[in-house]
């Protein structure tokens, strides 16, 4: 008997030396960096260029592809299959045995590699994980629309007088994240976008093609497409009906595993690339299959997940990331949610009630999550089917109000992404008083619009507005343009939270931040009326 347990344990000790893992490569460096960042044309689109100008985005190394010689390096080690790339973080997402996943580390060209079990990664110190999470189940001239059952939740944010405004999303570029997208090609509720040729592409990152419309395992990339650009006449219009879309698949609905993370920084590196202003992400990551690789609540804090740290990236790119909180309840927000390059948002139902299923923030997220709400509790959708129908989830509070963000942004082009969440942040419903689960609470885009129309920016002259150093230890310096004497200041830290209010002079021009944590903040400078809003770090 002991000797047929003894072969049964060595039996068990080769099925798991045997068992398949994943991980994260991460390779040294990149070819000829100086050559493309000199050129950026030939590693960006024109628009992605354009915006990336208009917002004073740098372009820098991780706008370079990863260098493809080492991918192909890669692929030839034994036991190894790589499965995604990301150039953000010049690293290589493989799965393979441990043994010949390590075996990489002898290859001249990688700097590390981070295994997604957790509990295979070298302990030191100050251990980075990178390790990712398990996604959302499958949910099932002046414009007038009569927008039928889709009314309350429009309206909810005033949506619709943004609408009525003409802001319908005319010129704004949205990528939409998410699992497949059947029925999106044929039904008459996207017969309005088919036709306006505003479906720019599309990309299925798990299977490698671009046909995102036959994925028979998952129609919830419809329903969320649905509520920004669905349309039925007298019954149904999204919140963005016409702004232009990228349908990009990386969810994998039967299964959880963390290359899905991968493959969602792949696809917002694309989006950037290709000059995306918005991100709808309706996909959120905790729990896996395996077990090993999922996160601990500790993980959460939007700075540890792979998936998190990308969104933070697309973030500083320019992009806004509109991104569902979750269903997980008092379980809590899951990444990229708790990211604080993420624009969170919770749900409510019809009567702007908080919905018990909306994920929770707490005190582990570093910013305050969610960030505001929309009905996602009875959110009407267009199926599959062409058929309206309700649904429940975070993951259609979320396109309802990236729309809107859409509408908004597209009325105030010359704010950055970051000026655009604070702007729907300060007209929400709590502002004063946000909590964990509606965040600021419920935006009202319409008043969002009027402040951001009432604010003029200083003239850009050779005496305009200098604010220095920056980044910045200890003491600021803002020079006000010689037109005016006297201005105020107002600094936020990165949730939206007021942290210092104080009058400036030509004379009195000094503030002291050295109290001040460090981090990314927005600095508002005012005077007669006129306003500008900066970043401001302090380091």
């Amino acid at each position: 008997m002991f000797r047929n347990i003894v072969c049964f344990v060595f039996l068990l000790f080769q099925l798991n030396s045997l068992a398949q893992e994943d991980a994260w490569v991460y390779l040294l460096d990149k070819e000829n960096v100086q050559t493309s960042i000199a050129n950026p044309i030939s590693i960006l689109t024109q628009k992605a260029i354009d915006r990336k100008a208009a917002h004073n985005i740098p372009i820098d190394e991780r706008d370079v592809p990863v260098n493809e010689n080492y991918i192909s390096q890669l692929k030839t080690q034994t036991g190894i299959t790589v499965l995604a790339k990301s150039k953000w973080f010049n690293a290589v997402h493989v799965r393979g045995l441990e043994t010949d996943i390590n075996a990489l580390e002898n290859l001249a060209f990688v700097d590390e590699i981070i295994f997604a079990d957790d509990s295979l990664n070298a302990r030191t110190e100050n251990t980075n994980t990178s390790s990712p999470a398990s996604s959302f189940k499958t949910e099932n001239a002046q414009v007038i629309f009569d927008y039928g059952n889709a009314l309350n939740q429009i309206q909810m944010f005033n949506g619709d007088q943004l609408h009525i405004s003409d802001y319908t999303g005319t010129g704004m570029t949205v990528a939409v994240i998410d699992s497949g997208f059947p029925g999106v090609d044929v039904i008459a509720g996207f017969q309005r976008v088919r036709d306006s040729s505003h479906i720019l592409g599309t990309y299925d990152f798990v299977n490698r093609d671009i046909d995102v419309y036959n994925n028979t395992s998952s129609n919830h990339g419809t329903l969320v497409l649905s509520d920004m650009v669905g349309y039925i006449e007298n019954d149904f219009v999204g919140t963005a009906p016409d702004a232009e879309y990228y349908l990009f698949i990386t969810e994998h609905a039967p299964n959880e595993n963390p290359v899905e993370e991968s493959y969602w920084v792949e696809a917002v590196e694309r989006a950037d690339s290709l000059g995306v202003d918005v991100v709808n992400t309706s996909l959120g990551y905790k729990d896996y299959d395996n077990t090993n690789y999922s996160h601990t609540d500790a993980d959460l804090d939007g700075l540890t997940t792979y998936i998190s740290k990308g969104a933070n990236i697309a973030f500083e790119k320019g992009m806004l990331m509109v991104t569902s909180a979750g269903n997980s309840g008092a379980n809590g927000v899951s990444a990229p949610g708790d990211a604080p390059g993420s624009f969170t948002i919770a749900a409510v139902d019809s009567n702007e009630n908080y919905a018990s299923f909306s994920s929770q923030g707490s005190a582990i997220q570093l910013t305050q999550k969610p960030d505001v709400a929309a009905q996602g509790q009875g959110s009407y959708v267009i199926s599959q089917s062409g058929a309206i129908s309700t649904a429940n989830g975070t993951s259609f509070s979320s396109p309802i109000m990236a729309g809107g963000i859409v509408c908004l942004w597209q009325a105030l082009p010359d704010f950055t992404n970051a000026e655009i969440m604070q702007l729907v942040r300060e007209t929400a419903s709590q502002y004063n008083n946000p909590d964990y689960f509606l965040g600021y609470g419920i935006p009202d885009l319409s008043l969002a619009l009027a402040q951001g129309l009432s604010v003029q920016d200083f003239p850009e002259t050779t005496t305009d507005l200098i604010v220095y150093p920056n980044p910045v230890k200890n003491n600021l310096f803002i020079k006000l343009p010689t037109a005016y004497e006297t201005g105020q200041i107002t600094l936020y830290d990165v949730i939206g939270k007021k942290v210092l209010e104080s009058a400036i002079s030509q004379t009195n021009n000094k503030v002291n931040v050295s109290s001040f944590s460090k981090g990314v903040y927005l600095l508002k400078v005012e005077a007669a009326g006129l306003a500008k809003t900066l970043k401001l770090v302090v380091n």
